[in-house]
């Protein structure tokens, strides 16, 4: 299996590619703060998502990277509610990009619960 294949890889590119089209949108004035952050974190969850699947050999790396993960998650979030309270997005595009970051936060989770099912060998935590 390549990382490519993870349900959790392809929906965390799939949102990473939704929120770079939306900042399109995004006031010029923004490029250097929340536009910017809001791709970065939303990038890193799905290129950390990766990383720790090419690291699934080493038990504690597969989990630090995966809760690195689930942090970017949780800041691409925050941003976007900043994003909804500067009403930069309507309530439907806020409620419909959180819902697919929460689902990919239980992907995460279901990743960390269960490392053996993604390759890890042995738990060393």
């Amino acid at each position: 299996m390549r990382f490519q294949d993870l349900i959790a890889y392809k929906k965390s590119f799939c949102l990473a590619m939704k929120i770079f089209n939306i900042t399109k949108q995004f006031p010029k004035e923004e490029t250097y703060s929340l536009t910017d952050q809001i791709k970065r974190s939303s990038r890193s969850v799905t290129v950390t998502i990766a990383e720790a699947y090419r690291k699934r050999v080493y038990p504690k790396h597969f989990y630090s990277k995966l809760t690195d993960s689930d942090g970017e998650n949780s800041e691409t979030q925050a941003w976007l509610e900043f994003a909804l309270a500067c009403k930069y997005i309507s309530n439907e595009s806020y409620n419909e990009l959180l819902s697919e970051s929460i689902e990919i936060g239980k992907l995460l989770n279901y990743m960390l619960l269960n490392p053996k099912k993604f390759g890890v060998k042995k738990s060393d935590q």
